[in-house]
């Protein structure tokens, strides 16, 4: 099975949730750090591993953003990193996959379903200190779920009227990974 890393600078993921009632909320992740074991001609036997910075969550609103990294929400200062494993994939299509593995959010695990798409892999150029040390095999992956913040501790919240909530329970989450060929 061959061997990837995610590319930090074009991997990222991004969350989106309801806000007061009436509108959606989005905030993204950079620099997912990761391996992946991959062969598209045996996608079952992937496993994955990602984690990214928590404290690197940026929404475009920077008292938003402190609010999101407190102990309300994501308590980066004890809970510095959000993580991913993954090993049991279901194929669901020529290029559509099932991956269920463990999310860790403030330190709490739970079993989540990705539906992952496979977008395919391409020779590209490498480009280190302005050289091109190419080319490298890269692979591109779209994943999706939707998780209860309740299920991983990420519970503040405020009233309404009329029965209405500050911040919706459930987050969907959208992972782009972009993918090197590391050891064929």
């Amino acid at each position: 099975m061959a061997e990837w890393f995610f590319e930090p600078g074009h991997t990222a993921a991004e969350f989106c949730v309801r806000h007061m009632m009436v509108t959606y909320v989005r905030g993204h992740f950079k620099n997912v750090q990761g391996r992946l074991v991959f062969d598209p001609a045996n996608p079952r036997a992937s496993r994955v591993e990602a984690r990214l910075d928590a404290k690197s969550l940026w929404t475009g609103e920077p008292a938003r953003d402190e609010h999101l990294r407190s102990a309300d929400f994501l308590d980066v200062a004890q809970h510095p990193e959000i993580t991913f494993a993954g090993s049991k994939v279901d194929v669901v299509g020529d290029h559509d996959y099932r991956l269920t593995g463990a999310l860790t959010i403030r330190g709490m695990t739970r079993e989540v379903a990705l539906k992952v798409h496979y977008l395919g892999q391409w020779k590209t150029p490498w480009w280190e200190d302005g050289v091109d040390k190419g080319p490298k095999t890269r692979a591109g992956f779209l994943a999706k779920t939707t998780i209860n913040r309740h299920d991983f501790g990420v519970s503040w919240n405020a009233t309404l009227d009329r029965g209405g909530v500050v911040v919706g329970g459930l987050v969907d989450i959208t992972l782009d990974a972009e993918a090197i060929l590391e050891k064929p």
